[in-house]
């Protein structure tokens, strides 16, 4: 079978175009244009994507069979490209027949192009003209598929494109404000099928984060605990930079001149009367294929790039990398209740700071065993809803976590990452051999390991470890003291 892409190749019709137009038309949809101007950064983030659309539409037309009855007139009609006049004649009442039988779109104007002469007996001139005329009605049906075929993935992507809107939207207030690299990176995060029902835990949470801004606010320190300083250095250098500058060219739009080309807007008169005299329409054809017709050139305002120079001082940076999050959260039974709601809203204020400053966070729940989610890969809104989905009934294992936390900074995408545990750390004391792998991150590999104590009655032993200890006490004297001062 041929594929509708093979077809389109071999009778020169451009798929790239047909995708561009839609892709226009898409963008400039109302609803699209008043979304993207309350978030532009999801705007960007779009036309990123857009080449894996297009690419994955081009895949399916590849792929697409063409119909019976079209494959089937498309060989016949290479066939008879290739016979002589007379073969041509001879074979002409048996196409005619053929065509009628299969209720071809072009039957009815092949009977007319023969209807004043006889079909055994056709010029040389009569065979080419009936030849355009065919490949003019299969390149039609090709068009119609394509067409056909590209409404349904405009069904599939406007689908797509209404979810994750929806999704991105409610989302943005909780994770990215007002953040455009933010509101960028969630669109990315969003690319799942998910329903209302299923990110409304994210917004749920989100709401609860806001009603504990300490806890939010301890996030934001621990996020900015790497950040870089910037010193000004007194006797820094001057030196001279290019800045690129847009300036309008102001020239009115009017006719400067004739040329050669395909535009039918803009074609002179005397080449539209050709196309009105039959033994001249064949010509028309011809040069309207080579791009050879003569039309009027317009000319409007243009713009064009200026190179201005400014002077900029150098600056000393002490440089301390930020990199990504790997937390560790205890689902134990202490953990439960109210801890458990802390525990997973700040997970999600850490994913705010990620997303901000471009890193990855990774979460990671230990109890019996150690369960892993990347809340900033392709799908990272479902991790995070499967990650707010469990429920923390489990026992405490921090050896097994710690463990699973060094192999992953061993690793050199993870090797300049900010380990935090999230626990009440009520536990049993850790093996020796495991601090010591700790210490020997710290010190050789300058790894950093930070914990967030949500109870004063966390063992000594067990914290002493961390390089920094955040503490957030969920007990209810300290609510309530918070909830005063608020």
């Amino acid at each position: 079978m041929i594929s509708l892409d093979t077809l389109s190749t071999l009778l020169t019709i451009s798929e790239g175009e047909l995708l561009e137009e839609l892709v226009i038309a898409l963008l400039a949809s109302p609803q699209l244009a008043i979304f993207f101007e309350k978030f532009p950064g999801m705007k960007k983030a779009l036309l990123r994507d857009l080449p894996r659309w297009k690419t994955e539409v081009l895949e399916q037309l590849k792929t697409t069979e063409v119909p019976d009855d079209l494959a089937a007139e498309f060989a016949l009609f290479q066939q008879f490209q290739g016979f002589d006049r007379h073969a041509f004649c001879q074979k002409m009442p048996e196409l005619l027949a053929y065509l009628r039988e299969h209720h071809s779109p072009f039957a009815e104007k092949a009977g007319q192009l023969i209807a004043n002469n006889n079909p055994t007996d056709l010029s040389q001139a009569q065979q080419t003209l009936f030849l355009q005329r065919w490949r003019l009605s299969l390149t039609l049906q090709t068009l119609t598929l394509n067409q056909q075929l590209l409404d349904q993935e405009r069904e599939k992507l406007l689908a797509e494109l209404q979810q994750r809107l929806a999704m991105s939207g409610q989302l943005a207030a909780v994770l990215a404000d007002n953040d455009q690299a933010a509101a960028g990176r969630l669109w990315d995060l969003s690319k799942s099928p998910l329903q209302r029902g299923d990110y409304q835990l994210i917004v749920d949470y989100g709401d609860f984060l806001a009603q504990q801004p300490t806890l939010k606010k301890l996030a934001e320190q621990l996020g900015r605990s790497r950040e870089a300083k910037a010193v000004p250095s007194e006797d820094a250098p001057l030196e001279a930079f290019h800045q690129l500058v847009r300036e309008p060219q102001s020239v009115p739009e009017e006719v400067s001149g004739l040329h050669q080309s395909d535009d039918i807007l803009r074609l002179l008169p005397p080449e539209l009367a050709t196309l009105g005299i039959s033994e001249l329409e064949l010509e028309f054809y011809r040069r309207l294929v080579e791009k050879r017709l003569l039309t009027y050139r317009l000319q409007g305002d243009a713009w064009h790039d200026k190179v201005m120079m400014r002077p900029v001082s150098h600056q000393q940076h002490d440089q301390q990398p930020r990199g990504p999050f790997i937390v560790c959260v205890d689902t134990s039974g202490s953990m439960g209740g109210f801890n458990e709601r802390c525990a997973k809203a700040f997970c999600l204020a850490l994913l705010k700071v990620a997303l901000a400053d471009n890193r990855r966070c990774y979460v990671m729940l230990f109890a019996h065993e150690v369960v892993a989610y990347e809340l900033t890969a392709g799908d990272g809104i479902a991790q995070a809803i499967r990650f707010l989905s469990q429920r923390f009934r489990g026992g405490t294992d921090l050896a097994a976590c710690l463990d699973a936390v060094l192999l992953k900074l061993a690793t050199s995408a993870w090797n300049d990452a900010d380990a935090v545990m999230v626990s009440d750390f009520i536990a049993q004391r850790l093996p020796e051999d495991l601090v010591k792998r700790i210490k020997q991150h710290q010190l050789q590999q300058q790894q950093r390991f930070h914990a967030v104590a949500l109870s004063d009655h966390g063992k000594p032993g067990i914290m002493r470890i961390f390089d920094h200890i955040w503490r957030f006490d969920t007990g209810l004297k300290s609510r309530l003291l918070r909830r005063w001062q608020r």
